[in-house]
């Protein structure tokens, strides 16, 4: 298994069933060999041929599992399994249990790649698409953050932390509005770029603004308190992978997860819920951090940085940024459909944001 290297793979044109190719079929099989299970069936789940991951379902002696073959580099992902076995072995979260293998490891390494055998949790049940199911997701996230504090990860893996990277973030995007708009002078003949040219001034002028403002506020002292005081953030969380289950809401898929301020996951579903709803809701948002707030408590410094997340133009990079690999295919006339829906979008958001500077003492509450 050492002198395999697992790499990206290309999907099978036409067919609408996951892929895997059949080293890494065969790899499969061989990891299972070092567990202490038998499986009678194997079924691909999900696939990520552009990074050389996947998972599979199994039907095992032991009951329904889960395989992962992890896409990161391994002492990347050690960062992860330790995080995951932290949260069930010590602080008792609803996250799946990692199954150990013969010798007692949490994964075998094969072909340049971690693999990982967990539980499978069933049933899972998506919350529903209302404020009832987001405030569900939102105080599951909230007792994950606080759950997630304290975890020191195991001896060999690298330390995955996005906690003192925020202002190195913001400049990012200020500097990537620029590069839309040579981009979008270059490709003036395309259809999206006169509307792209049209509204960039705006978004670079907000992102400058959020770049200001973090600067100016408690974000600088609050990360010197360290990555083990903030915990974890999933980075990848929403409806799919925050779900009820056994008990309450389980968090699934853990493999991205990194230390920073727990905000950032929060202000990710916020706006993803709001693009979602197509315009920007007081009552959602109000209610939506009320829950968090319950299950682990935000502080008045904490809350000042959400606001300032939430007034990026986080919508508008996120669709656009694609268009620096290709310009020629990207800035057509769905992509220039799409810049006119953000815009309607942000043209809602201001108000609202408004709204909760104004009452943010209740939130605190």
């Amino acid at each position: 298994m050492d002198n395999i290297k697992i790499g990206p793979w290309e999907e099978e044109a036409g067919s609408n069933e996951f892929f895997v190719p059949e080293y890494i079929e065969n790899l499969a099989k061989k990891v299972l060999e070092r567990y202490n299970f038998s499986v009678q069936s194997m079924q691909i789940i999900t696939t990520k041929p552009d990074k050389g991951g996947a998972i599979w379902k199994l039907t095992t002696s032991e009951g329904p599992m889960s395989l992962k073959l992890l896409h990161r580099r391994p002492t990347r992902s050690m960062f992860s399994l330790g995080a995951q076995e932290y949260l069930v072995d010590v602080k008792k979260a609803r996250v799946p249990m990692i199954i150990k293998t013969k010798d007692q490891q949490n994964y075998v390494e094969a072909g340049g790649k971690l693999w990982f055998v967990a539980e499978w949790i069933e049933p899972l049940t998506p919350v529903t698409k209302d404020l009832e199911g987001a405030k569900q997701l939102c105080a599951a996230l909230g007792e994950f953050h606080r759950l997630s504090k304290g975890y020191v990860p195991p001896h060999r893996a690298e330390i995955a932390s996005r906690l003192y990277k925020w202002p190195e973030n913001y400049k990012k995007i200020v500097t990537k509005m620029d590069w839309f708009r040579n981009i979008a002078s270059v490709y003036n003949e395309m259809p999206a770029s006169y509307y792209l040219l049209f509204v960039l001034d705006e978004f670079e002028k907000q992102a400058i603004a959020g770049l200001q403002a973090l600067n100016q506020s408690s974000y600088s002292e609050m990360v010197k308190l360290g990555n083990q005081n903030w915990g974890l953030v999933h980075q990848d969380y929403g409806w799919s992978n925050g779900q009820m289950g056994p008990n309450g809401m389980w968090i699934i898929d853990l493999d991205g997860v990194a230390y920073d301020l727990p905000i950032r996951d929060l202000r990710k579903l916020i706006s993803g819920t709001m693009a979602d709803l197509t315009k920007w809701d007081t009552t959602w948002i109000r209610e939506m951090i009320q829950a968090y707030h319950k299950e682990n408590p935000i502080s008045p410094e904490l809350y000042e940085i959400l606001m300032i997340d939430l007034a990026l133009p986080n919508e508008f990079y996120k669709n656009i940024k694609e268009v620096v690999y290709e310009p020629d295919k990207f800035l057509n006339n769905e992509t220039k459909i799409m810049i006119r829906s953000i815009v309607n979008l942000e043209k809602t958001k201001w108000t609202v944001l408004q709204e909760l500077q104004e009452d943010w003492k209740g939130v605190k509450q």
